[in-house]
């Protein structure tokens, strides 16, 4: 393995795991700040011991993502010093920002677990809604640098006068605003079916007490309001990059040919070879219409990219169908729960039909928020900062690559045995 490969492979995997600690580390203080709230409105002590077991998970949660997210930024010196040396400067305030949003959220974690029983509870409870506000200001400060690289905004004066570059240019970003607010919104839906599924699981075991089935209702209505809301985040998306990276529209949706009434392709295997997609269900015109607003507008295809420029078009086009379809899934069975709560509310806890398919819905927020980045990252090779730095000038030079990717793999397997095994002794008594 080169070094350039052994560096994105190592970057990809503590990404990777990263993301799970971060998207859990935004979604779970908005479960227990509405827990809090349900108590304060009714007064039922069921919604306090919710809270109580899910402010522990968030304070695990908090630790674990504090060491990887750690792990990541030696890394970002480490394995891409040209990147750094070149653009540290220009993304630097959004990683400081986002540095004060990760102390101002362990400063109210600190107040919320020792504030119980010394605090008048309105004020315990804005002290949870910190904890969900600063965890969610985290994922959207932090998405400023990524969505930089995407659309490097100027790029021009950082190569002349980078003096005369503003400090705050990558907030300045047109990219930033859609994606921060489509990626936080995945982290709650992650969340939301990823918990429900863990209660649903315990439901089909028997454990049907009262409990646990407010625990799973407050968790599938918050993961399918984002779930329902992520279409219409994601469609903006996809405009921003067919104005901007037209070239990774191409490959999310195979188009080797730029053609007008452009098609919507659903599933398919692209062949990068031949030009041509198998077993694929084409749209006519809806690309077009969804890229551009118009049947027939013209949609870049990748004839009109060098071939060395292209990405890994199989990977990009397949994680593209695999977000979308998970989403679809999480939409398809929060509105199926919400249907049985509605006409036969008693029979939820029973309804094994129900249950198994939140279990079976438990990792699709992942899934789609995995396939996601791979997406947003991987469509952008072969460039670190877009049309201005390629991946392998951003590397280091220096070889040897072996002991930090076993390091760094030991260290990201240690903390999801330690993630699963603490959040398994977290369990309601």
């Amino acid at each position: 393995m080169s070094h350039l490969d052994a560096a994105r492979f190592q970057m990809a995997y503590s990404l990777f795991f990263h993301m799970i600690f971060a998207a859990l580390g935004v979604g779970m203080p908005a479960l227990l700040a509405a827990a809090e709230y349900l108590h304060l409105r009714t007064k039922d002590p069921q919604y306090l011991r919710l809270a109580g077991t899910w402010a522990r998970a968030t304070a695990v949660l908090f630790a674990i993502g504090a060491v990887s997210g750690t792990g990541i930024a030696f890394e970002l010196g480490l394995l891409w010093p040209e990147f750094m040396h070149f653009a540290g400067s220009t993304i630097g305030p959004a990683f400081t920002l986002e540095g004060y949003a990760f102390f101002t959220e362990a400063i109210f974690i600190g107040l919320y677990l020792y504030g119980r029983d010394r605090m008048r509870p309105v004020a315990h409870w804005l002290t949870s809604v910190a904890v969900a506000v600063s965890g969610a200001a985290s994922s959207v400060l932090v998405t400023a640098a990524n969505a930089w690289m995407q659309n490097p905004v100027g790029i021009e004066t950082l190569r002349s006068h980078p003096e005369a570059l503003s400090p705050w240019v990558v907030f300045t970003n047109p990219h930033w605003p859609i994606m921060a607010l489509h990626s936080t919104l995945a982290c709650y839906a992650a969340t939301g079916f990823a918990v429900s599924g863990v209660y649903a699981w315990g439901m089909l075991r028997g454990r049907t007490d009262s409990l646990r089935q407010k625990a799973l209702q407050i968790a599938v209505i918050m993961g399918l309001l984002a779930a329902v809301t992520m279409p219409l985040t994601g469609d903006v998306s996809a405009k921003v990059v067919a104005r901007h990276q037209p070239e990774k529209l191409a490959a999310m949706e195979a188009l080797f040919v730029t053609r007008t009434r452009a098609p919507l392709l659903i599933g398919g295997l692209p062949d990068q070879e031949t030009g041509k997609v198998c077993c694929g269900v084409e749209l006519p015109g809806l690309l077009s219409f969804l890229a551009y607003g118009a049947l027939d507008a013209e949609v870049m295809g990748l004839d009109q990219v060098p071939r060395d420029e292209w990405p890994n078009l199989p990977l990009v086009h397949l994680s593209f169908q695999l977000m979308v379809g998970a989403g679809l899934a999480m939409v398809l069975v929060g509105l199926y729960y919400a249907w049985v709560r509605w006409r036969r509310p008693a029979d939820v806890a029973r309804d094994r039909r129900l249950l198994w398919l939140l279990v079976i819905a438990a990792p699709m927020g992942y899934l789609a928020l995995e396939a996601g980045w791979i997406v947003a990252e991987a469509g952008r090779q072969p460039w670190t900062i877009w049309k201005a730095m390629l991946t392998a000038d951003a590397v280091t030079p220096s070889g040897g690559m072996d002991p930090s990717v076993a390091g760094f793999t030991a260290l990201y397997a240690a903390l999801a045995v330690a993630l699963v095994l603490l959040l398994r002794r977290l369990r309601h008594e």
